[in-house]
């Protein structure tokens, strides 16, 4: 299988997108909470609408990662503005990360993160940082094996459900200690 292609989504994209935001939300998250929450999710957050919103901020950017044409996983950036906590000019918000089942354990992650770090480094960032709900050990595991470090915690509505996520941040200044 060849290394995943990592590309900026464009808006003729958009449904592309929703397809996958909401494949890969509901495979990673539905097991652990209700299905109304869920759908209410699904169709408030990851609607056209709300989609096309965040792909055309200019202080957001997605990106595909696709392995022989197909789409494999999805990344979302935000800067400035577009945080959701820190709103901070020296920093980039990952916001997301997702693969598809049939990928992951592929290096397709790997490569959507490494690409978030390219676009930091390019952008002068000093650090990058997340929210991972508490309950996501899998990717909190991925994130402490790419040198993120824990700050602090947030509040993550998932319908009536108010989740706890983690806030983890990484330092691209090599002077730096978190």
């Amino acid at each position: 299988m060849q290394n995943p292609i990592i590309e900026k989504i464009i808006p003729e994209e958009l449904e592309y997108l929703q397809q996958i935001s909401r494949e890969t939300f509901y495979e990673t998250f539905a097991a652990m909470n209700t299905p109304e929450n869920m759908a209410h999710y699904l169709e408030n957050n990851l609607s056209l609408e709300s989609l096309s919103n965040e792909l055309n901020d200019p202080n957001s950017a997605f990106y595909f990662a696709r392995i022989e044409g197909a789409i494999a996983g999805y990344l979302k950036l935000n800067f400035g503005g577009a945080q959701k906590e820190l709103q901070d000019p020296n920093a980039v918000e990952i916001e997301r990360i997702y693969v598809r089942s049939a990928y992951q354990g592929k290096a397709v992650g790997q490569a959507l993160y490494d690409h978030a770090l390219s676009v930091a480094e390019v952008r002068r960032a000093k650090y990058v940082w997340l929210g991972v709900w508490e309950e996501n050990a899998r990717a909190i595991r991925f994130y402490e094996k790419n040198g993120f470090v824990p700050f602090g915690t947030h509040i993550f509505k998932l319908g009536d459900d108010p989740q706890t996520d983690i806030l983890m941040k990484r330092s691209l200044d090599e002077t730096e200690v978190l």
